[in-house]
């Protein structure tokens, strides 16, 4: 299938982010942002910070509505099915739309219920070594990895997830036996990661997890990222390293139902845009190594586009399922 001319299809009015005001469309009074993951976490505080600059901007009132559940398929499934009028957008990580098509059927398509918005952030893979690993670096893991087959325990969120992705292309690189180690969410897999259960974590960046790291407790060995993070800048990312397929993040972004009219889209993607440059909004991502984005609407269905053909030859290639 060609995913990028389904999926930008229709985003060629919305690619213009710059309206004048009196070509601004107008919004709807209240507007539900519903975000696919639970309250209190990371992206929740983000999306809770991005719906009070809209609201501040457009002079409306933002509702926040937590729809967490399979890996954001939930959320996305309530923005898909919403009303095309401008009165809801989501807030999720691309995953859904790139990575679940893949692993099994959805209650919606990612080809044409959803439109892609505005790129908001994206949150870094760091990779962890842990009290069990002596390796001083990355180099020194896979080195550990290839002298003693399967010794290495790699430590992810679960099958599929993007820590898994890019485990996956670590192999493919090296050609070496790393032991892959499911979890079913991140809470249980920190504390194993602080009692030496395994070698090494692929995890997104967290207040929680940066603690740990500043404590000496967990030792970062590389980041996926397309630069390094400021707060850590004596950790290389995997391109550096020479993994380049493996240097991925996790993309986070503003979607609304797939009707929605173009100059709407336009319009928020304006006000995202907007947003993402008030020094208030970038400091509550930045601080917790989150780093903001932003483009035009075309750009990010672009970007999903390339994601989800990635994505479709990693888990064909690495034969990935979900139980």
């Amino acid at each position: 299938m060609n995913f990028n001319k389904k999926l930008c299809a229709g985003l060629a009015l919305a690619a213009t982010a710059g309206l004048s005001a009196a070509q601004a469309p107008a919004v709807p009074k209240t507007i539900r942002l519903i975000v696919a993951y639970p309250a209190g976490g990371v992206s929740d505080v983000v999306a809770r910070a991005l719906g009070d600059r809209l609201a501040a901007q457009l002079g409306t009132t933002v509702i926040v509505d937590n729809r967490a559940g399979a890996s954001g398929a939930i959320g996305m499934d309530a923005v898909a099915k919403a009303a095309p009028d401008g009165a809801t957008l989501g807030f999720s990580a691309i995953s859904p739309l790139v990575l679940s098509p893949h692993l099994g059927k959805l209650p919606f398509d990612p080809l044409k219920d959803i439109a892609p918005v505005a790129s908001v952030m994206y949150s870094p893979v760091l990779l962890i070594a842990t009290p069990a690993s002596k390796a001083k670096d990355f180099r020194a893991l896979v080195a550990d990895a290839k002298a003693q087959p399967g010794s290495v325990r790699w430590a992810t969120s679960g099958p599929a997830s993007l820590g898994h992705i890019v485990l996956e292309q670590v192999r493919a690189a090296t050609g070496v036996d790393i032991t892959h180690v499911p979890y079913k969410g991140g809470g249980q897999q920190l504390n194993d990661a602080l009692g030496g259960q395994f070698e090494i974590l692929s995890t997104n960046a967290s207040p929680t997890l940066t603690s740990h790291i500043q404590s000496g407790k967990l030792r970062p060995l590389a980041v996926g990222a397309p630069a390094r993070l400021d707060s850590l800048p004596q950790v290389p990312t995997l391109g550096e390293l020479g993994y380049t397929a493996a240097n991925i993040k996790s993309l986070f972004g503003v979607f609304a139902p797939a009707a929605t009219p173009p100059e709407l889209v336009a319009r928020y993607n304006a006000e995202i845009n907007k947003a993402l440059a008030s020094p208030e909004l970038r400091a509550k991502l930045t601080a917790t190594d989150n780093v903001p984005t932003g483009g035009t609407a075309a750009a990010f269905a672009k970007e999903i586009a390339s994601e989800f053909e990635s994505n479709g030859r990693i888990v064909k290639a690495a034969s990935i399922k979900v139980d």
